[in-house]
């Protein structure tokens, strides 16, 4: 996908503004649609921390037409391929459990209805993905960061209850997840800890280009932990020579 078009707090209402009016036109304004977001776009939609994503994951609830309505809007906007898209239902951090968790957003056109995810939700879902090269760690705490600043803070015990309801009281999440949020609530320093962990995802993201270019073809899925770790490994006994 493109990295020359991306989502933002600004512009996010403006591209599902399009969708209802083209649903609207393909589908008629008998039966509604409705969007339920998911990651960066629901960062986007409730909080002030992120910048911007550059695809917007969803639960879509619609008629064919819909499929039709994305890529016209898509196409008019100079949006890349899959810029909405439910691809999201394919991994570890689904659950249909979200459709009854989601809470409203806003409504477009009278027929399509968006709905988000709230703070506890977002991190069991987070947390489940874990994934170090992208946002997924730093989202966690940049949630309990500004609901630390607005006076509402999250509690520990309220996300161990979202992913149970989400998961299963028997859910796994990977360590790096297990460790991430213990030692943001050990530390407290919201702000700081996000910070320290952008920084690591960035450097995660760059270790994985530079293996895939070294080694075209050959960065896995099952493997992207293990590059990361043994990177760092070399890169620490670097610096102490």
């Amino acid at each position: 996908m493109s990295t020359d078009i991306y989502f933002t707090q600004e512009n996010l209402d403006t591209y599902l503004k399009e969708l209802g009016k083209e649903f609207r036109k393909l589908n008629g304004t008998k039966i509604p649609a409705e969007i339920i977001l998911i990651g960066g776009a629901a960062i986007l939609a409730n909080y002030g921390f992120r910048d911007m994503t550059y695809n917007i994951d969803a639960i879509i609830l619609a008629s064919s037409a819909m499929k039709d309505a994305i890529n016209h809007v898509g196409d008019r906007m100079g949006l890349p391929n899959g810029w909405l898209n439910a691809d999201f239902q394919k991994t570890t951090s689904f659950s249909n459990k979200l459709l009854d968790v989601s809470v409203y957003y806003k409504t477009f056109s009278n027929i399509l209805v968006i709905r988000t995810v709230t703070a506890e939700y977002l991190i069991a879902m987070k947390l489940m993905s874990g994934r170090q090269y992208k946002h997924d760690l730093s989202d966690i705490v940049g949630i309990l960061w500004e609901h630390q600043k607005n006076g509402n803070p999250i509690l520990l015990d309220s996300i161990y209850k979202a992913i149970a309801n989400l998961y299963g009281v028997n859910a796994v999440l990977p360590t790096i997840s297990k460790e991430t949020i213990i030692n943001a609530f050990s530390d407290g320093d919201y702000e700081g800890v996000y910070k320290k962990i952008r920084a690591n995802e960035k450097q995660a993201k760059d270790i994985l280009i530079d293996f895939d270019k070294a080694n075209p073809g050959e960065l896995k899925e099952e493997s992207i932990n293990t590059i990361i770790e043994l990177a760092r490994q070399r890169q620490k006994k670097d610096e102490e020579k």
